[in-house]
């Protein structure tokens, strides 16, 4: 393929994973990243899953100097929009700071865009832009009403997208809401890698189970679901990974549309649940600790990904067994 697709934040964990699928499609990829909650390591890790080169450049999309220099020397023609921060709890302590990088970010990038006539993007948003709602099943339909300063950015930037593009049909828009990303790629090489304490339920047993922290927090078990433990669509990484270059097949394809799209796989899974699927996988006990709600919290909410796949040909394949699985072989054999 002649196209060259930058990726921006290509070197986290979801970006890290939709790499190693473009380059095994053929596509030509161009990450920039500023690695400020990821690791060059991850990149070189890349290159052995594929045996492909790609250009890495270290930068931030905040800096409009190297995203002309990008537009202007790369022969860019898609953009793949991953760069941001992402943790909930985060998100409300320092608000500035995420409508700074994420919000300002992308209003950067998509200006230089513009400038340069690259008017295909696929943005990576999140189901956090629904907020809490009577129903547990989110259609695309569901309305929009983030309870988090971090879903707020998202829809923000979907907002801006969409209203880019009712100002010229020339554009040629993904918008990607995907539930809760977990696992790690079969080879064991990559997967999620905070450099700080993990925000995510998976990550974190996984370290307990490692003998890395003494126990697992559970935030609440008196929440109206089966047994009391907050419930959640869990998406393997490699089946969010593979949407993503779907969607960007699809608008390359089909030019001057904007479409968005739930991915997860329909069905939720308790705090429990979780618990007890990893220490059959892992051999290990999960030590726990029940400790108050947090704030914000939903009992239960998970996707109808039937648009997605209607859309794009598109369906989540792996169940909770190979998501536990493939992130206990990460974490059994890597801490980089």
């Amino acid at each position: 393929m002649e196209s060259k697709i930058l990726v921006t934040g290509g070197a986290g964990y979801i970006g890290s994973h939709t790499l190693v699928k473009l380059l095994e499609e053929g596509y030509d990829v161009l990450v920039l990243d500023n690695l400020s909650n990821s690791k060059l390591e991850t990149l070189d890790r890349v290159t052995s899953i594929t045996k492909k080169k790609f250009e890495f450049i270290k930068g931030d999309i905040r800096d409009k100097n190297i995203l002309k220099e990008i537009f202007k020397n790369k022969s860019i023609n898609s953009v793949m929009h991953f760069a941001g921060l992402k943790a909930v709890g985060e998100s409300e302590n320092f608000p500035i700071k995420y409508y700074e990088n994420n919000v300002l970010g992308s209003i950067v990038l998509l200006k230089e865009m513009a400038l340069a006539e690259v008017k295909t993007i696929v943005f990576s948003s999140s189901a956090t832009v629904y907020g809490q709602h009577s129903n547990n099943r989110y259609d695309e339909k569901t309305p929009t009403k983030p309870i988090n300063v971090y879903g707020k950015t998202k829809l923000i930037i979907e907002n801006i997208l969409r209203d880019i593009k009712n100002s010229d049909d020339n554009w040629s828009i993904g918008l990607l809401r995907y539930f809760n990303p977990v696992g790690a790629h079969s080879s064991g090489f990559i997967g999620e890698n905070p450099k700080e304490k993990p925000n995510n339920l998976l990550p974190y047993v996984a370290q307990v189970a490692a003998g890395l922290r003494e126990k697992l927090f559970i935030f609440g078990d008196d929440y109206p679901t089966v047994d009391g433990t907050g419930r959640r669509d869990y998406i393997h990484i490699e089946d969010l990974s593979s949407a993503h270059v779907r969607a960007l097949d699809y608008i390359q394809k089909n030019k001057n549309i904007l479409f968005t799209v739930n991915l997860g796989t329909g069905r939720s899974y308790s705090v429990f649940e979780m618990i007890n699927a990893f220490e059959k996988v892992s051999g290990k006990k999960i030590p726990f600790k029940v400790v108050e709600r947090r704030i914000g919290d939903l009992a239960e909410f998970y996707a109808d990904p039937s648009k997605a796949e209607k859309l794009l040909d598109w369906k989540a394949n792996f169940d909770i067994k190979k998501m536990c699985e493939d992130t206990w072989r990460w974490q059994k054999n890597n801490i980089i």
